[in-house]
């Protein structure tokens, strides 16, 4: 009654850093290659910027993932030298 289960369930985080690195290493079952090779980064906005974050994707007709990912690349170009 005392063991606690190993087993990670839906949408639980690693409790050790070293358990979000190890984990970025796996790619997850069933995706393609890119997902396997993409990171996940989480930033804190106001409500009123995600807002219009939100209308300038959908002007464009992209998806917001896409648009900041284009933003990003442009912003910080690999570097020679960069280790991908």
């Amino acid at each position: 009654m005392s063991e606690r289960l190993t087993r990670r369930g839906f949408a639980s985080r690693p409790v050790d850093p070293e358990g979000w690195i190890k984990d970025g290493d796996t790619p997850p079952g069933g995706r393609g290659v890119s997902a396997a090779c993409t990171a996940r980064l989480t930033i804190d906005i106001t409500p009123e910027l995600r807002g219009r974050i939100k209308i300038a994707a959908f002007r464009r007709g992209v998806t917001v993932a896409d648009m900041l990912r284009d933003l990003l690349a442009r912003e910080f170009p690999p570097a020679e030298g960069d280790i991908p």
